[in-house]
């Protein structure tokens, strides 16, 4: 039997990070969106990352009131413009159908989609981990995506990009399954919540991500109130190549695939490992 043809691998893959300020006018923040794909295609990128709550974002919560489903406008324009531009989307938005709370009230899911460069949905990522956590409940208005959903991992032009969100950085458990799964790059979409050391925690959890698993991360922030924006690229030996400040910005760098495996090469952990990572139920 012949090995399964694999893509073409290039020298580098070009990825825009599109720190975008979003707000409750869902309007004017998929003209942001859309504006932010017309700029990643003038670079010639291969892969352009929104932040978490792309779609629609309010700093004091998020639920059913700003979800729309995956067939609704936001979605269906990124798809139609990656096929338009020919390049691939990661983006956080809300969807409704979430199981309700404990107090019955319905909740949505908080998502991340991935459009491949054809304009097709090629996953979907569930978050799991809920931002519970310094003065926030996000589990009143979102319900958990499923434990044991295969983890999301996108091609993009031979490297391979594995999805997690925001509160997922701070669980190096949810890294090393995507890595596990084949992942060469770390995405995290996020509207990281601004607070004491939050600029700090996020900056350093990002390092951290990549330094154990010899894998780039692109980690991408929400811009304007309520939030740290701060997005960076982080190589797979834990030097920043890309680091913002907290005002909306899209930038585009290139990701040495070359780089990656070599570090790979001179730090072989992963191979090292002796735990597995698996669902606590």
């Amino acid at each position: 039997m012949s090995a399964r043809p694999q893509p073409p691998q290039r020298p580098a893959v070009r990825v825009t990070v599109a720190q975008l300020e979003v707000g409750q006018d869902r309007h004017a923040n998929l003209l942001a969106a859309r504006d932010a794909l017309r700029t990643a295609a003038r670079a010639r990128a291969d892969l352009v990352v929104l932040p978490e709550y792309a779609c629609a974002f309010d700093p004091r919560g998020v639920g059913v009131e700003l979800a729309e489903p995956l067939d609704g406008p936001f979605v269906s324009a990124l798809r139609e413009d990656a096929a338009a531009h020919g390049l691939a989307v990661v983006a956080g938005t809300t969807v409704p159908g979430g199981e309700p709370g404990a107090d019955g009230q319905p909740r949505a899911h908080n998502v991340v989609v991935a459009v491949d460069a054809g304009g097709q949905v090629a996953g979907v990522y569930r978050k799991v981990h809920l931002y519970d956590a310094f003065g926030h409940r996000e589990s009143q208005r979102l319900a958990p995506g499923p434990l044991d959903a295969p983890p999301l991992v996108l091609d993009v032009a031979g490297l391979r990009f594995g999805v997690l969100t925001c509160y997922d950085l701070r669980f190096p458990e949810s890294a090393r399954r995507l890595v596990d799964a084949g992942a060469d790059v770390l995405v995290v979409p996020a509207a990281w919540a601004s607070g004491d050391l939050k600029a700090m925690h996020w900056r350093t959890l990002a390092v951290a991500r990549a330094i154990e698993n010899t894998a780039a991360v692109v980690a991408v922030g929400q811009a304007g109130r309520g939030v740290v924006g701060r997005s960076l690229v982080v190589g797979p030996d834990g030097v920043v190549g890309l680091e913002l400040d907290d005002v909306p910005q899209v930038r585009t760098v290139d990701l040495d695939a070359d780089e990656l495996r070599s570090v790979r090469e001179r730090n072989p952990s992963l191979a090292h490992r002796r735990y597995a990572v698996v669902p606590r139920g």
